[in-house]
């Protein structure tokens, strides 16, 4: 079913994705004129990987006069919005202290990729609910890029000696249990912030088919 977009939402999600691109681009620059800058390294943060995802999905949905729900494109928003809730929960609690180790030291930039842009995403879901429930076990199909991510990044780790995160680590102390277990506990938290996200968007979209 095709809506009206009101001008302030197409306003603040193309805003918004420009603003991500324009920090991605300027972390990157400034990245890369330091020695032994490896673009694979730069890319290869769940941060820039997520953000980017932010990016095309608000400026996506800031076309055109009105949007086209369909349970596709919500599952795709959907997956945004988890993805950029994991990041600004993960930097919260565990990487707030590390911008360097991050590649995040601009101020800027790290407060529009691991602040700013999670709330924008967590706020267009509320401002613009799924049109139909998205069915749990569709959204448990969100849970597959975070997963992918975790055995790409330890399986890469060991060859080129680098991991983006801490907490990914196995050289860090606790070795390979401790990186268990942060996996564990990333992969619950994940999934209940799956189940909010689903039960988030059925209860906003009932207050608005109530108004």
């Amino acid at each position: 079913m095709k809506r009206p977009l009101p001008g302030w939402m197409r306003g603040y999600r193309l805003c918004s994705g420009l603003l991500i691109l324009i920090a991605v681009v300027v972390q990157f620059a400034t990245r890369a004129a330091l020695p032994n800058f490896v673009p694979l390294n730069f890319f290869s943060f769940f941060t820039i990987q997520s953000n980017l995802i932010a990016a095309a999905v608000l400026l996506w949905g800031s076309g055109g006069n009105g949007v086209q729900h369909s349970q596709q494109r919500d599952l795709i928003r959907g997956a945004a919005v988890l993805y950029l809730s994991i990041t600004g929960v993960v930097y919260g609690i565990l990487l707030s202290d590390l911008q360097e180790q991050l590649q995040t030291t601009i101020p800027w930039v790290d407060a529009v990729l691991h602040k700013i842009i999670p709330l924008v995403m967590v706020f267009d879901w509320l401002a613009d609910p799924p049109q139909t429930a998205i069915p749990w076990r569709s959204a448990l199909l969100w849970l597959l890029y975070p997963l992918l991510y975790l055995v790409y990044t330890l399986a890469r780790g060991p060859f080129v000696a680098w991991y983006p995160y801490p907490f990914l680590n196995p050289a860090q102390p606790g070795g390979y249990g401790a990186v268990a277990l942060y996996a564990v506990a990333i992969t619950i938290g994940a999934t209940l912030f799956a189940w909010l996200v689903v039960q988030v968007g059925r209860r906003v979209q009932l207050v608005v088919r109530g108004a």
